[in-house]
């Protein structure tokens, strides 16, 4: 609110200093700054009440719908100023189209300008993510070796009690290194999907009864694709920092549905009594999910977490338009 005041502050001066009646410029002043300072109210009003309709829409065209409310607030605020403020802002009929048509222009030629910054703010703010990606993969790397240890040293336990089952074990871990070191980029969801039960299947042979998977998925999974190993690092969170650190183990909650023109991914897990905050201790697998889904749907898609009644809940969302269709045949979920 206050960098919109400014900007309207500052372009009421400019088109005051740019009068050439010097006597009546504060006059003038005030009257714009009244004028520019209600056109910016009514834009952030209106998108405001269209929050919703606008939340699951790409980034440039909230900003060109932006442009197109400032326009029509300008118009509005022409009309009940004309109104309202009589003798002390009317303008005579025969210029008040010139001065509606002026009015819409500068309307439009500051919206672009603004518009042609945004454009550059956003194509930056892509460019800064995928160089973090790299950082947040070798960020990732530094978490694996600890699961790595784990998986090894439970299959050594097995190696003579159960070998069929640490013989399952290690070809589970092969699958998943092998996505993670020579896999694609990006694969179809059925396919991560495949990847989380593997690794499900592995955390079971070492929780025991303390880990217990609801799934709710549709059959067959949504034909798209998702970057490589970007949802079991949430699930792996769901497990270390939920089921790991509560004695009695808990229930994680994954949900899959399509709601309009996205694909919901929900992944819920108990959290410890003793945590506080909502988002405590995941700070790795969560915002190299939420780097690479924005930057791989171009900000279509994104992670949000929140808990709520001792639970942690990350929501994925995934546009079903405009992301890269699975290119592989879908199998059924468990």
């Amino acid at each position: 609110m206050i960098w919109v005041v400014l900007a309207a502050e500052g372009l009421a001066a400019i088109l005051t200093l740019a009068s050439d009646d010097p006597q009546g410029r504060w006059i003038r002043f005030g009257l714009l700054s009244l004028l520019v300072l209600w056109v910016c109210l009514l834009t952030l009003g209106a998108l405001y009440l269209l929050r919703g309709r606008l939340r699951d829409t790409k980034p440039l065209f909230i900003a060109y719908a932006t442009v197109a409310l400032l326009v029509m607030s300008s118009i509005a605020v022409m009309v009940a100023s004309n109104l309202v403020l009589g003798e002390l802002w009317r303008v005579p009929e025969h210029e008040r189209i010139d001065v509606y048509l002026r009015t819409v222009g500068i309307t439009v030629v500051v919206s672009l300008l603004a518009l042609a910054a945004f454009q550059n703010h956003w194509r930056a703010r892509q460019f800064a993510v995928r160089a973090k990606q790299a950082e947040l993969a070798a960020l990732q790397a530094r978490v694996r070796p600890h699961f790595l240890f784990n998986t090894l040293n439970t299959g050594a336990a097995l190696v003579h009690s159960r070998p069929d089952d640490a013989e399952q074990l290690l070809l589970d871990l092969a699958d998943l290194f092998r996505a993670a070191l020579g896999g694609p980029r990006e694969i179809p969801l059925v396919e991560e999907f495949s990847l989380i039960e593997r690794y499900l299947e592995i955390e079971a042979l070492r929780f025991g009864e303390r880990l217990r998977v609801r799934w709710r998925a549709p059959e067959p999974l949504p034909d798209i694709a998702v970057p490589t190993l970007s949802l079991q690092p949430l699930v792996e969170n769901a497990i270390k920092h939920g089921i790991e650190r509560i004695p009695g183990g808990g229930d994680i909650d994954i949900l899959v549905e399509e709601r309009d023109d996205m694909v919901v991914i929900v992944i819920e897990n108990p959290m410890p009594e003793s945590s506080t905050g909502g988002s405590a201790g995941h700070n790795v697998g969560l915002p190299s999910s939420l780097a690479r889904i924005e930057a791989f749907t171009e900000g279509y898609g994104g992670v949000v977490a929140h808990t709520a009644d001792g639970r942690f809940t990350v929501t994925v969302k995934l546009p079903v338009k405009g992301a890269p269709a699975a290119s592989r045949n879908q199998a059924t979920t468990s």
